[in-house]
């Protein structure tokens, strides 16, 4: 074996990376030098280094504008190294009474919120405790960037001065004395904080952002995507998530057909997972789905193919398959006898027909349908291909003739292939020609992401020197309009108002927009004048969006003139301009929100753990499409989405009970969200290029991150729900496997139940929510746009029903869905004065009577109250554990009034809008709203009634009823300062719990005294 050597001078440069931590200043720190202020100084560690500021005399807000620099000995792992900055009052400065320097707070980041240089943002991070008796206030500001610096190699004192790097890390994570491997080349890993002793470590894998420009088609999603076969062997460990807690001896069994159609709940499964039919030693991560075993043949090239074709083909046949490959390709300047495939076969492969089985792989001619040769495999004797094993390397192997072949002489050359059996876990299988998946275009799995979306905010404030028009009729005031468009979007100012003196215009009104990555669009303003009935254009201006800044929090952004065109001079327009990065841009419903975080990446928070989804497959699925006479087909797809990340799995053709078995993985930021998942059944597979056939949805199930349990799995079969104008229409089970991988209860977990649900400027500058309902429909038909772009394309159709676009329509049944919901939180309150009505009914003697003695003892010893009261919460809560759910919720729908609905409603929840029903429909409905209304108007007419009773009281508007309730207050009062307190409170306790033989059956005086109060219902017209 040879080795080649690369001479010094072919060596390419070497890189040092520098971090540089810009100090710019600080706000209101707290004053700990005992004369009302302090001295602060900032420290900044990272990485073994430590370096400080300056010292600011007596200042509370100091401005630094400092940087420090430091050398990252590692660049592979920066990603998940840890910079600390501290802010110290300096004791020089102070009276001297401290022995050491005050702490004034501290901030932690990590090397996932570095930005390169160029694209740093000035951040306010808020000081953080050190301690819990900690007294820490105010906020510092920061800029973080990072470099590379060239090293040139003859400068043998600065490779000196550099620290000696660190061994490689990226490929490997060392615990507990164990190291394992971490796949991918995009991928890090960044530890989560330790917990107690017995809590799970987590190592999170962080994916390296999308591409900004366009969705590659080739993206290596294979890793996360598929899993392996797994053995019965005990509990292991997915390469993400590392020390799990599970359930030891939990295990997946062999699915069954669900039972009966009328069943609306989703049901535990347990499923068996198969051996894969070979024995290793390797303990395979994705174990969430079943191994399905595949023949994988790969087709590289032929050599010396006799006689050479013009486009010769392969034939790939077993005793249950057959398939044929694309036309050759012939590279250029080579000779034609060597055609090149490059395809990947991936054929259902069964063990038991294995011994007896062969695989006939043969090259013919295109156009003549002439045998050119062939090579033939024995099935038990291929080899077994375990990932993570590096791909198997192509042989060449000599084309044989036919035994029928008169001239075997004439065949000759030689076929580069390889031959093994794998799962869906290998790498070639997505790219791969299935056999259960032929149309290989519209049919491979991928993994797309959302574009990155910003609000672009537009101050409209004055524009000057425009020409209007100087025939208007007198005492008529001009109506002066700015219309902006961004893309698909437009929006109009409202009249400005004119400043007679300098004949300038007003508006100071600000208008948002959602703008995506990449930002090639442009703004267009347009100025109109709207005098007369056909509008006049004044002047226009076009605004690039690379040219506008980009702000991440609440900071002032200058103002900017910009000068019209259309012509000759037509004046300027002043504008103030900024890409929003600190708010989330809304593109789902906000009660089913993967994902809460802004937009700019230096507010990210760290991960808190990993949400695994084994798409296991469906059963009972209705065909969807009509295959021949009297028989039906469905080609269904299942579409997952949470966060950015939306995953697609194969589509499996012709088939009611697909397999799917693919396992995806998602990085979770706040428990608090919800992950979807869609089946659809695909039609675009069939459709021509300019042909539009939208595919047809089958159903999807939400699931809830929080009602999780740590570090289990869920094996679930969920319905899959359709309501259509008919009703509602079971269209088969769904079988999920998911688990969310996380460290329970440990202090950054429990955290973020008490951080806010939308970042920082949602609660600075909030939105209205009309302003967001919009906002939300721009930025969902993005998302639509962007991954229709994507190959396999994910159609509009798909997106809209993922992102539940049509949330806010109106419909009688979610009316009703929300006023039962209504009903079922009050329903505790209506229960507890059923069982107070039957305390003082004495329904059941012995609870009033010990009632009757724990109201004793509170009235006597009230501290006992407060105590008392969280004990009953702490008790019911342990009481309904035994009720929990066991499984995660799908669809109910009893809640969503759905099970008995009118038709006549279902019609209208899914008419068009502008309604595209005769005006004889359209009446009736428009009655039975106005029947509706009513009803609703006369409860809020009884709400407002009672309420005007009780200002009655004092109002004097009945003279009579206010003498007699301030007299009686009179009363009550001297009973009060004269009557121990405990007394009256034991004796009105024991006047309401009193024996109904001592009750009057009609209402009591207070209450009809109450009702007999003035309202101001006389009053309406």
């Amino acid at each position: 074996m040879t080795t080649k050597t690369t001479p010094f001078h072919h060596q390419p440069p070497q890189t040092v990376r520098r971090l540089v931590v810009e100090v710019v200043d600080a706000r209101n720190l707290l004053p700990k030098d005992g004369q009302g202020s302090s001295s602060p100084y900032v420290v900044a560690d990272f990485d073994g280094q430590r370096k400080r500021t300056t010292t600011r005399f007596k200042e509370l807000n100091p401005v630094w504008n400092e940087p420090l620099e430091f050398i990252v000995s590692d660049p592979e792992t920066m990603e998940f190294e840890e910079l600390e900055v501290e802010v110290y009052n300096d004791k020089k400065f102070g009276n001297g009474s401290g022995r050491k320097n005050h702490f004034l707070g501290r901030v932690k980041l990590y090397g996932t919120q570095f930005s390169q240089r160029g694209e740093e943002a000035l951040v306010y991070y808020t000081l953080e405790k050190r301690s819990v008796f900690s007294w820490i206030r105010g906020e510092i500001g920061l800029k973080i960037y990072y470099y590379d610096e060239l090293l040139l190699h003859d400068d043998e004192k600065q490779q000196q001065q550099q620290p000696p790097p660190e061994q490689e890390r990226s490929r490997m994570v060392v615990e507990e004395g164990r190291v394992f491997e971490v796949p991918g080349q995009m991928e890090h890993c960044v530890p989560l904080p330790e917990g107690p002793p017995h809590s799970p470590g987590v190592v999170v894998v962080e994916q390296s952002p999308p591409p900004v420009v366009h969705v590659q088609q080739d993206q290596p999603e294979v890793q996360e995507m598929y899993g392996p076969p797994v053995q019965e062997m005990p509990y292991h460990h997915h390469p993400e998530v590392r020390k799990m807690q599970a359930v030891r001896g939990e295990r997946v069994r062999v699915l069954k057909r669900p039972n009966g159609g009328g069943d609306y709940s989703p049901k535990n499964i347990s499923v068996k997972k198969e051996k894969a039919g070979v024995d290793t030693e390797r303990v395979h991560p994705f174990d969430l789905v079943e191994p399905m075993q595949y023949l994988f043949v790969r087709i590289v090239k032929a050599r010396g193919v006799a006689p050479p074709g013009e486009s010769p083909y392969v034939k790939v046949r077993t005793s249950s398959h057959y398939v044929r490959s694309k036309p050759a390709s012939l590279r250029p300047n080579e000779p034609s006898d060597s055609p090149e495939w490059n395809q990947v076969f991936a054929l259902g492969y069964n063990k038991n027909d294995a011994n007896s089985a062969t695989l006939e792989i043969s090259v013919w001619d295109s156009p003549t349908e002439s045998f050119l040769g062939g090579v033939c495999f024995d099935l038990s004797d291929v080899p077994v291909r375990d990932p993570p094993d590096s791909p198997l390397a192509p042989q060449w192997y000599r084309l044989e003739g036919g035994a029928a072949d008169q001239n075997p002489g004439r065949v000759s050359g030689d076929i580069q292939l390889s031959v093994w059996i794998g799962t869906q876990s290998d790498d070639a299988f997505p790219e791969a020609w299935s056999s259960d998946a032929p149309y290989v275009a519209h049919t491979r799995s991928k993994v797309y992401q959302s574009p990155k979306l910003w609000y672009l905010r537009v101050t409209v404030i004055e524009a000057q020197d425009l020409n209007m028009a100087q025939n208007l009729p007198p005492l008529t005031a001009p109506e002066v309009r700015v219309k902006i468009q961004l893309g698909f979007q437009s929006q109009r100012t409202r009249r400005g108002s004119m400043n007679h003196h300098s004949m300038s215009f007003h508006w100071n009104e600000e208008l948002l927009f959602v703008a995506g990555e990449p930002l090639e669009e442009t703004v267009i303003l347009l100025v109109e004048d709207r005098t007369t009935k056909e509008p006049s254009l004044l002047g226009h201006a076009v605004i690039p969006l690379v040219s506008i800044e980009q702000r991440i929090d609440e900071r002032h952004v200058p103002a900017k003139w910009f000068t019209l065109e259309g012509g000759s001079y037509c004046g300027r327009v002043h504008l103030r301009l900024c890409l929003e990065g600190g708010y989330h841009v809304l593109d789902e419903a906000a009660h089913v929100c993967s994902d809460f975080r802004p937009t700019a990446k230096q507010l990210w928070k760290p991960p808190v753990g990993i949400l695994e989804l084994g798409i296991l497959g469906a059963r009972g699925l209705l065909p969807m499409k009509s295959k021949g006479p009297g028989k039906g087909s469905t080609d269904a797809y299942c579409v997952a989405k949470y966060g950015k990340k939306w995953v697609r799995t194969r589509t499996v053709t012709d088939s009611f009970d697909p397999r799917w078995n693919e396992q995806y993985t998602w990085q979770v930021y706040d428990p608090c969200t919800v992950l979807t998942v869609g089946v659809f059944d695909n039609w675009r597979m069939f459709a021509e290029v300019s042909e539009e056939k939208p595919d047809s949805r089958i159903g999807k199930v939400r699931i809830r991150v929080s009602t999780l349990e740590s570090n289990k799995i869920y094996t679930s079969s969920y319905p899959l729900l359709v309501l259509t104008r008919t009703g509602l229409k079971k269209m088969g089970e769904i079988e999920l496997a998911v688990r969310f991988a996380c460290p329970s209860l440990l202090p950054e977990t429990s955290a973020v139940y008490g951080q806010p649900l939308l970042p920082r400027m949602h609660y600075l500058r909030p939105l209205g929510v009309a302003q967001q309902e919009a906002l939300r429909g721009a930025a969902t038909k993005m998302v639509a746009q962007w991954l229709a772009r994507s190959e396999p394309a994910l159609g509009h159709e798909v997106v809209r029903y993922m992102l539940d676009a049509d949330s806010h329509a109106w419909s009688m049944r979610k009316s009703k869905a929300n006023w039962f919901r209504i009903v079922a939180v009050l329903a505790w309150a209506v229960g507890l004065a059923k069982w107070l009505d039957d305390i003082r009914r004495w329904r059941n003697p012995v609870t009033t009577v010990l009632l009757h003695v724990l109201y004793l003892v509170l009235v006597w010893y009230p501290d006992l109250i407060v105590p008392t009261g969280f004990l009953y919460i702490v008790l019911i809560g342990i009481w309904y554990y035994r009720f929990r759910p066991k499984i995660p919720a799908g669809m109910d729908t009893r809640l969503s009034q759905a099970e008995a609905v009118d038709p006549d409603e279902l019609d209208e929840e899914f008419d068009t809008m502008p309604s595209s029903k005769p005006p004889e429909l359209i009446r009736v409905r428009y009655d039975r709203l106005r029947m509706l209304a009513a009803r609703v108007q006369t409860v809020l007419g009884d709400f407002a009634t009672q309420g005007e009773r009780v200002q009655a009281l004092v109002s004097w508007r009945d003279p009579r009823a206010t003498k007699l309730f301030i007299g009686v207050c009179l009363l009550i009062t001297i009973v009060l300062y004269s009557v121990p307190p405990k007394t009256v409170a034991v004796a009105l306790g024991f006047y309401y719990l009193r024996h109904p033989m001592f009750r009057n059956p009609m209402p009591p005086r207070s209450l009809n005294f109450f009702r007999r109060l003035p309202s101001l219902s006389d009053r309406l017209m």
